[in-house]
């Protein structure tokens, strides 16, 4: 396998699939989120709700900002030489530091290890679009060179921050945050990177997967240690069930509609990438509620039993409503199939009232969400 000049790829090219190489890249990355979710799972169980969802989004911006920047970035620029392989296999190298230094910055404010493994990620991503912009001429070469000049400066503002009080990290982190997502919208601003619209689908639509998997994973070993400390199976096998279910349907409704169509120019990519955001970081801590829910059940948890059962109905509930708003909408006909999930995920957001029964009760409605959707969608087919 030789160099070659790392140029933009066609948007129309038949046959773009997921590569191993991102394949392998996502399940690396599975490992910074079962962190992100563990942290939160104690944090939530031992009663500290807000420092523990705030937290949680932030540590889960490092994993979600950098899988999401590499993504677009190989959509539009993989040409799959050797230096595109190390240069990838560096990142999943920052990746794994990352994922070290997660329980510090989630607990103690301290983000010296998650920072350094950001920056090794990043500074790989900037070779990248260094490289990028080497093959690339006028709007394509300006485009590539903002992108690199961009990084570097967030990255001098990680480094910063790292020598900032620690009172005042909190904010800088907000600050930076912003100043990351306005790096492609300047990028981009006059010129298009050439990602394609059905590989980028398909790559949030296997990140999508493999979240939701680590939530079945997470919730099938708390149901496991929880019975042989406690054997309380009959307390147990509701909530297993229920979160069973919200996983299943979570991935069925995600997958309902063909989203790359929708994909077209930046201007639906931008509000569609980045709300991805809170269905990833929902999806995720779909299993962490599963597992305070069945810490409460054994006896385990510092918190009510209401906080338990919303601690899966809240994250459920957002997956669904921002699955409707991102795509799901664009694809319904009618009101009744505009009005199914927005209404599902407020029923699914009311089962926390509904007792110790609330993960199943949530997870029967999300069933019924499914059922319902199909039999509308094949009377709409058949125009009954």
């Amino acid at each position: 396998m030789t160099y070659v000049p790392m140029t933009g790829r066609h948007r129309e090219e038949s046959h773009r699939t997921a590569t191993p190489l991102e394949l392998f890249f996502d399940l690396c990355f599975v490992v910074a989120v079962a962190q992100a979710g563990r942290q939160l799972v104690h944090a939530l169980a031992e009663g500290h709700v807000g420092t523990g969802i705030t937290g949680y989004f932030f540590v889960f911006f490092g994993v979600w900002w950098a899988w999401m920047n590499f993504t677009w970035f190989a959509s539009a620029y993989d040409v799959d030489d050797v230096p595109y392989r190390l240069a990838t296999l560096v990142q999943i190298s920052g990746v794994l530091i990352y994922s070290a230094g997660i329980p510090r910055a989630f607990n103690d404010n301290d983000w010296t290890i998650a920072v350094i493994g950001y920056l090794v990620m990043r500074l790989a991503l900037t070779v990248q679009w260094l490289r990028a912009a080497a093959g690339e001429q006028g709007p394509g070469r300006r485009c590539a060179l903002t992108y690199a000049i961009g990084l570097v400066l967030c990255q001098a503002g990680w480094t910063a921050m790292l020598a900032a009080p620690e009172s005042s990290r909190k904010w800088l982190f907000l600050v930076l945050v912003m100043a990351e997502l306005m790096v492609p919208v300047l990028a981009e601003r006059g010129y298009q990177t050439q990602w394609h619209p059905h590989h980028i689908a398909e790559r949030y639509g296997l990140f999508t997967i493999i979240v939701l998997g680590e939530t079945i994973s997470a919730g099938t070993v708390a149901v496991q240690s929880a019975i042989d400390e406690h054997e309380a199976l009959g307390e147990l096998l509701p909530i297993a069930a229920g979160g069973l279910l919200l996983a299943f349907a979570a991935w069925w409704i995600y997958f309902a509609v063909p989203a790359h169509y929708r994909l077209q120019s930046n201007r639906q990519a931008f509000s569609w990438g980045y709300g991805h955001y809170v269905i990833l970081a929902a999806a995720a801590a779909i299993g962490a509620g599963v597992e305070v829910a069945i810490e409460q059940a054994v006896g385990k948890a510092h918190i009510s039993d209401l906080a338990a059962n919303l601690s899966v109905a809240v994250p459920a509930a957002l997956f669904l409503a921002f699955v409707w708003l991102l795509h799901s909408r664009h694809f319904k006909r009618g009101a009744a199939q505009q009005l199914m999930l927005p209404l599902s995920a407020l029923a699914i957001l009311g089962c926390a009232w509904t007792g110790p029964q609330a993960v199943l009760w949530a997870g029967l409605v999300a069933a019924a969400t499914v059922a319902v959707g199909v039999t509308l969608a094949h009377r709409a087919r058949s125009g009954a």
